[in-house]
């Protein structure tokens, strides 16, 4: 394998360990392990843990952006846009529960970094997010409330998600009848 292949299956490995363990509880040689380098390695292609991490959170930010604007190509009309996007993400968490997992550290984890002084730590995701948020605006051709909107229901479905709550139940059907566009 070339560096960048090496990367790419550490950055993967890194989403998958990071999900599970967050970002205190997840140790560099873990995802050593899960790639199949030694530990000295891991650290000739990033230079410490954060780089990894953050590697991490923006590659699971640009890869949600992709399921939302694959999701609006697919829609027969911009009035559609919304629908498909959201049955897009719903697939997503549901197939790759890990993504769901590691958006969830990612927030606890800047949060804790920025507590601490750390304002660097969440530049980049901010940013990365922010990426997001531009995408899906402009995906659903809507003005700022509807956009916002949308992704405050896709923030109401981490939640229950990361909480346990099974697809049929009563929280998720007032859910849709609230996320129904007018």
């Amino acid at each position: 394998m070339t560096a960048e292949e090496r990367r790419e299956s550490v950055v993967r490995a890194a989403m998958t360990e990071f999900a599970r363990g967050g970002y205190n509880g997840t140790s560099t040689e873990a995802i050593a392990r899960r790639v199949g380098v030694s530990q000295p390695y891991l650290f000739r292609l990033f230079p410490n843990k954060q780089a990894i991490f953050v590697a991490a959170a923006v590659r699971c930010m640009e890869e949600t952006r992709d399921v939302f604007v694959k999701a609006r190509e697919r829609a027969a009309t911009p009035e559609d846009a919304l629908s498909e996007m959201a049955a897009a993400y719903q697939s997503l968490i549901a197939e790759n529960p890990d993504m769901l997992l590691l958006q969830m550290q990612v927030y606890v984890a800047v949060a804790s970094a920025e507590a601490a002084g750390d304002d660097a730590f969440g530049r980049t995701i901010r940013d990365a997010w922010l990426d997001l948020w531009d995408s899906v605006h402009l995906s659903l051709g809507a003005d700022e409330e509807q956009t916002t909107e949308f992704l405050a229901y896709g923030m109401l479905i981490n939640t229950l998600v990361s909480l346990g709550f099974p697809a049929g139940h009563r929280v998720w059907r007032a859910f849709h009848i609230a996320a129904r566009p007018e």
